[in-house]
């Protein structure tokens, strides 16, 4: 988990090209140096209900898979300051996704952000909302790249002032420096960062909403697969939900989205391999949307597995589904 990666009374800019930490400078001496605070911690996003339920429309991603280390939290005590994200540990070169769909404003050593070690990059969302990625190993892609959400970004590492391998996550609302918990930021937008299944609310768009409606083909629906969550597909959800004895509400859901799934191995065929194919293409595929599982298809599975840290059996089960999802 990070040593340092605390907040500041004051972020300062630093150039983006900033590539170099300073290693002659200690934790002590930067804490001190910098003047470190504690910004107002907000541990939830101050959504009401209403507002939190239209955010999950499918423009947000789990920026990476593993396990959340004690004292790694958000606003955990670092030394006069706060820990400014929330840390997800797993082994060297473990993918790391966008959150969402933005350009990558900084790629630098601690992202010119005081406080801050290793390795990282910075992303902007619009509407004054950031995403940071701290302690990577390597990085995927540059400085002013536009990325969407789900695309892979960077590798975990170790860089930077840190105790194992680990993703240092941080969201940012208002303006780079803000820091708001990324926990509650991501579930208020139908992401669970601890690696749960997503949700998904009536009214979403994009690639996750062409994979549910792909999976509603294949239990006989006749949806367009044009990846906008409107009335039609949400009846369709609605009446599944009821004939599984669910909670008829349009979302897809943890309850929903186990019963959505197929577990699917090569040889495969339909649309809920479509589905499938939709889901890997969200995290950098690059399939044919075709409807069948062969070997490409299953490479593709394989390659996912891998670099998230799960079996690489090239079978697509719960597991697989939840963080392609996700």
């Amino acid at each position: 988990m990070c040593r340092s990666c605390a907040t500041a009374a004051e972020p300062t800019e630093i150039p983006a090209d900033l590539e170099r930490p300073d290693h002659g400078l200690s934790r002590r001496g930067l804490l001190a140096g910098l003047g470190l605070g504690v910004l107002a911690v907000n541990l939830s996003v101050g959504a009401s209900t209403a507002a939190a339920a239209t955010a999950r429309n499918g423009a947000w991603a789990n920026p990476a898979l593993g396990r959340f280390p004690a004292g790694g939290h958000y606003g955990a005590p670092r030394g006069g300051a706060s820990h400014a994200g929330q840390d997800v540990s797993n082994s060297i070169g473990t993918a790391v996704h966008a959150a969402a769909g933005g350009t990558v404003v900084r790629r630098s050593w601690g992202g010119g952000l005081p406080g801050r070690t290793g390795n990282a990059l910075v992303i902007s969302h619009g509407n004054n909302q950031y995403t940071y990625y701290g302690h990577l190993n390597a990085y995927r892609v540059g400085l002013n790249a536009k990325v969407s959400a789900g695309q892979r970004i960077a590798d975990m590492g170790a860089t930077g002032n840190v105790t194992g391998p680990h993703l240092h996550f941080e969201t940012h609302s208002g303006r780079l420096g803000t820091t708001v918990n990324p926990v509650s930021f991501l579930a208020a937008r139908g992401v669970d960062l601890s690696g749960g299944w997503s949700r998904i609310d009536p009214g979403a768009s994009g690639a996750t909403v062409v994979v549910i409606q792909h999976l509603m083909n294949q239990r006989g629906h006749e949806l367009a697969a044009d990846g906008k969550y409107g009335s039609v597909s949400v009846e369709a959800v609605k009446r599944f939900q009821r004939s599984k004895g669910l909670v008829a509400d349009g979302q897809v859901g943890p309850a929903t989205w186990p019963a959505l799934v197929y577990t699917l191995r090569q040889g495969a065929s339909g649309s809920h391999v479509r589905a499938l194919q939709a889901a890997l293409n969200k995290r950098g595929a690059r399939l044919a949307v075709d409807g069948g599982f062969g070997s490409v298809t299953a490479g593709a599975v394989r390659a996912y597995q891998s670099v998230n840290r799960l079996v690489a059996d090239g079978e697509a089960g719960p597991v697989t589904w939840r963080a392609l999802t996700g």
